[in-house]
């Protein structure tokens, strides 16, 4: 199985950070918070990673090479402007070939691992939820008893940016930017997304603070 990173993004909530670094290569622990990624993977024999790029985007080429040092084998997505999540997939399927991969947002830190997900068998995706953060409360979707994912109903939980995904879900779509929830929201209609409750570790590494605290928590340098 492949990996996807997304990595394209402007880092906006991120800055003053991101003014000259992208928000992957931001440092964790001690090493950039994509390269946890990376690590991750590798660890759970995921060998050959997308990884999607547009601001920035040579700082993080250089910075990653060929994925060889993280034990991993890069191909590199290039986006001349950022074109979202369902876009940035959609320009990376060639890439990416036609059987399920493993959908990773290059901005959160979880410890979920891919075989804790069972195989997509008719569905289109697979989505790991998590218990909503405080900053929203108010959760993305509804897992059922039999582990089918719902626009509507109670309770909800929050999207933790990883899934496994079957390219299906967006090759009919026209290459460009767009974004992955509707399509998400389609296929629920369908009945054709399932969803894994994670219990374990996720951080959504969206500001400064959130960055500063994780570090902290994995036992890095920043005050």
């Amino acid at each position: 199985m492949k990996a996807m990173i997304l990595a394209a993004g402007l880092g906006t909530r991120m800055r003053p950070l991101t003014d000259h670094c992208p928000k992957p290569l931001l440092p964790v622990a001690g090493k950039p918070l994509i390269v946890h990624h990376l690590e991750r993977l590798a660890a759970a024999g995921i060998a050959d990673v997308v990884i999607n790029v547009s601001y920035r985007a040579e700082q993080i080429i250089a910075a990653l090479g060929d994925g060889r040092e993280h034990g991993v084998r890069i191909a590199w997505s290039r986006e001349e402007t950022p074109l979202e999540t369902g876009g940035g997939i959609r320009r990376a399927l060639p890439l990416l070939g036609e059987a399920p991969f493993w959908l990773v947002n290059g901005d959160v830190w979880c410890d979920v691992v891919p075989s804790a997900l069972a195989p997509l068998g008719e569905d289109l995706a697979r989505l790991v939820l998590v218990d909503n953060p405080d900053h929203h409360a108010g959760g993305d979707f509804h897992l059922d008893a039999t582990g089918r994912v719902h626009d509507r109903g109670e309770p909800r939980l929050t999207y933790a940016g990883l899934a496994l995904l079957d390219p299906a879900l967006v090759a009919d779509h026209p290459d460009g930017a767009f974004a992955l929830a509707p399509l998400l929201r389609a296929a629920m209609a369908e009945d054709r997304v399932g969803g894994h409750h994670h219990r374990g570790a996720w951080v959504d590494v969206g500001t400064p603070a959130r960055l500063a605290a994780l570090d902290r928590a994995l036992g890095g340098a920043r005050g």
